[in-house]
Parts: C-alpha cells; sequence; structure tokens
C-alpha cells in the first residue's frame, strides 16, 4: 500500500493552483476536465515530481457537509494538512514576503518546528521542520 493522490478541498480550483504553484512552489500534474466547470487537478513538489500528489479538489463547491467541515476546521484554526521543509524559518520568511497570511508564526515544540499559514482555499496548511 502507497499514497499515489491525498486532496485539500478548495473553494475555487483556479486560486488554489495559483497559491499553489505561485506560491508554495509546488508544480502542476495533471489538469483534466471532468464537466460541469470540476477539473481533476494535482500538484506535486517539484522536488518530487513522480511522488504522491496533491488534489485540489473542489468539493466544498458541490458538498454542503464538505464546506460545512472544511469552515469548521478552519474557523478552529486546525490545519487541514501539512507540508515538510527543510527549514521552517526560511519558508516563513519567503512566505511572508509574497503576502501570505500566517495564523502561527515559526513556534519551537520538541523535535519539531512549525508554522500555520492560510491557502487563501478555505484551509490553514501546517509547515513543519523536522529538528
Amino acid at each position: 500500500m502507497r499514497v499515489k493522490v491525498t486532496s485539500v478541498p478548495v473553494q475555487d480550483q483556479e486560486v488554489a493552483l495559483q497559491f499553489y504553484t505561485q506560491k508554495l512552489g509546488f508544480v502542476k500534474k495533471l489538469d483534466m476536465p471532468l464537466g460541469g466547470g470540476n477539473r481533476w487537478l494535482t500538484v506535486v513538489s517539484p522536488e518530487e515530481q513522480d511522488g504522491p500528489e496533491i488534489l485540489l479538489e473542489p468539493a466544498p463547491v458541490h458538498f454542503e457537509p464538505a464546506k460545512v467541515f472544511q469552515k469548521a476546521l478552519f474557523d478552529a484554526g486546525i490545519p487541514w494538512t501539512q507540508f515538510y521543509v527543510d527549514n521552517v524559518q526560511a519558508e516563513y520568511d519567503r512566505l511572508t514576503a509574497l503576502g501570505v497570511e500566517f495564523s502561527m508564526e515559526p513556534k519551537e515544540m520538541g523535535t519539531v518546528k512549525f508554522a500555520i499559514l492560510d491557502d487563501t482555499c478555505g484551509n490553514k496548511i501546517q509547515l513543519v521542520e523536522e529538528l
């Protein structure tokens, strides 16, 4: 068993694509129309282009329970997922300079340093650095 695709719910796939590629630095992998304005739209890490894909899933637009769950997590400040980075402080500085908003600045806790950002698509995303 292995992870090939995981999803992040987004309110607007095009906005999400721009944020995840232009700000976070992911690379578009697949972009296939599915009808009704929906796309099978995935991004990958530039360092692992054959690795796990992140599906920018439009579920909150079409499925009310997904929208409610996404909003509840966001309002509670709970990250939808986490991405590992080599240096949280450097990513925080780079992303802040690009206008990305953080709800938590870099903080050390045990064997990790982390920060939490707003992906502009309805999610909090945690960046994690293993110390």
